[in-house]
């Protein structure tokens, strides 16, 4: 009876001393894996290797093999994006040092020379190139508050005509000197989006801001009713609902007006950070205005887009109706 119960004995010993075999090469597998986790350089493009044949082992290098590969494309996409912002801020320190140098040289000036209009003059260029530089620093401190992760807007409905009303009016020094009338147009003074407040007011002072400066005549701004796919509701198909086409959908706010050059600028790029890539955009300004608008738009789920019309340039942000 013992000879009949020794092959089966050696049997299990056999499959413990195999179970017993494949769990040390698991555990040192995985041993070797944590090692190579702990000890590898972040800068290296060092990979898992193994040689192990068994079940899971394989799958579980390609996994760690792949998480390394993407996180070493973030760092890499980390870096490029630093870099670039250093060169930009590098571009920035340029505009701000210019208006600041001129205002000392004014300012100089202002005490050498005689009183009077000159000394009005030159102090009044003075202020100029101070506001300046005090803008530059104002659209940077809004940018870098705008691209920050954990930024939080509140979302509550917000009237858009008697905001657009008073931007406009802000600016009324800057139309009487360009001899500009603004148009604005809105069938429903009540139509409002769901949004923050402080943020929807600097997004339409950054769109009429950015009309003022790089455009050729005055701005007309539309508020509008849009589905959700930005479409515009044909409300004289249905003039008793009026009410009923605003509810629940979306509205649309265009700023356009004529440019200089329309041929000479990318629309798609009108939104990047310090973008003043051609001659119609270089009328001064940081270059931060509309990508602020785009970081603060899309923060509230709002979109905004760029379109060349003609000869006139387009900026619509569309928004939930509140």
């Amino acid at each position: 009876m013992l000879g009949d119960l020794l092959p089966a004995a050696l049997l299990l010993l056999g499959i413990a001393m195999g179970f017993m075999l494949a769990m040390a090469m698991y555990v040192g597998e995985l041993k070797r894996m944590a090692h190579f986790l702990r000890s590898r350089d972040t800068r290296s493009n060092a990979r898992v290797t193994t040689s192990a044949t068994a079940p899971g082992i394989r799958e579980l290098a390609d996994a760690i093999n792949g998480e390394l590969d993407r996180a070493t494309q973030v760092h890499v996409e980390a870096l490029r994006h630093q870099q670039e912002f250093q060169r930009d801020l590098s571009a920035l320190s340029h505009d701000i040092r210019t208006p600041l140098t001129g205002a000392k040289g004014y300012l100089q000036l202002a005490g050498d020379g005689p009183s009077g209009q000159e000394l009005r003059h030159n102090l009044e260029a003075a202020s100029a190139r101070i506001d300046a530089t005090t803008e530059l620093l104002d659209q940077l401190f809004a940018y870098t508050k705008s691209t920050d992760p954990d930024l939080a807007l509140a979302s509550e409905p917000v009237a858009l005509a008697p905001l657009v009303e008073r931007v406009l009016l802000g600016h009324y020094p800057d139309f009487e000197r360009l001899g500009w009338e603004p148009e604005l147009l809105c069938d429903d003074a009540a139509a409002g989006v769901m949004g923050d407040p402080e943020a929807v007011s600097r997004i339409v002072e950054n769109l009429v801001v950015n009309a003022i400066r790089h455009g050729a005549g005055a701005p007309r701004v539309e508020i509008r009713p849009a589905d959700c796919k930005g479409a515009l509701i044909d409300t004289a198909a249905m003039p008793d609902a009026k009410s009923d086409a605003w509810a629940g959908a979306y509205v649309e706010l265009r700023v356009s007006n004529p440019v200089q050059d329309p041929a000479s600028i990318d629309a798609a790029r009108l939104f990047e950070r310090f973008y003043q890539a051609d001659a119609a955009r270089g009328a001064g300004g940081s270059g931060l205005g509309l990508s602020v608008a785009a970081n603060l738009a899309q923060a509230m789920g709002m979109t905004i887009h760029a379109e060349l019309e003609g000869d006139a340039l387009a900026i619509i942000l569309t928004a939930q109706a509140a």
